[in-house]
């Protein structure tokens, strides 16, 4: 378990990862970072499992973070005094928000749930983050019709009919995407309140037809399970 500590007073950056420590029983990796861009950049290089933020860095948005990384297959739990903004970071995919002062008992809970996610845990994401030239462009969810696999990358096919090119592959985006949005085919995650009907040819071959008109294939060994999601969509 890889945990990275990102909060800039020294002080309460030792008690979060004493914590974490006995939390793991000593088996975690913890790294502590006391600035926004250093804590940028590692994220950029390693993977964790979790991220324990401060919302507050020597007076810098820690919302930063949230913005760039929605899309990280790491979980986060926001640890700030800054509880006014609790709605805004949960919006962003936050899995828990701890309160400052905190105890023992707050924090071993919000590890707990990091521990034991369930997918149903990804329902509060409502959006996907972009890279842009010098900038980070927020992607409402609800906008998404679907998404197609790109190499490497996922390009983000929106119900206006652009697109937006993500810089993350299908596999990752799988883990972090709320209910609703399901794999239907090892290139295809579709939005599912997006979905029309089912489409059944000859030679066991299936596809999905969208409300927009777009067929899209459904790969034979997901057809059972999301037929039965899409059922109970319908009902």
């Amino acid at each position: 378990m890889r945990i990275l500590i990102i909060e800039d007073e020294a002080r309460i950056a030792r008690r979060i990862e004493r914590m974490t420590n006995d939390f793991f029983e000593g088996n975690a990796t913890i790294s502590i970072i006391d600035s926004l861009k250093k804590g940028i950049d590692f994220l950029e290089k390693e993977t964790i499992n979790i991220l324990l933020l401060d919302l507050n860095l020597n007076g810098r948005d820690g919302f930063e973070v949230l913005s760039t990384m929605t899309s990280r297959s790491f979980q986060t739990i926001v640890v700030s005094a800054n509880t006014e903004n609790a709605l805004r970071a949960f919006e962003l995919g936050v899995l828990d928000f701890v309160p400052k002062p905190f105890d023992r008992e707050r924090l071993f809970l919000a590890l707990n749930r990091a521990v034991n996610l369930k997918k149903e845990n990804n329902n509060s994401i409502r959006y996907l983050s972009v890279r842009k030239t010098g900038s980070i462009k927020l992607i409402e969810l609800d906008q998404v019709a679907y998404i197609q696999g790109a190499g490497i990358y996922s390009e983000i096919n929106l119900l206006d009919g652009t697109k937006e090119l993500h810089d993350k592959g299908l596999d990752t985006l799988e883990k972090i995407l709320p209910l609703g949005f399901e794999r239907i085919h090892k290139s295809y995650i579709i939005n599912i309140v997006q979905a029309d009907r089912i489409l059944v040819s000859s030679g066991s071959r299936y596809n999905l037809q969208l409300k927009n008109g777009e067929v899209l294939p459904i790969g034979r060994s997901r057809y059972k399970d999301f037929r039965q999601q899409f059922e109970k969509h319908i009902d």
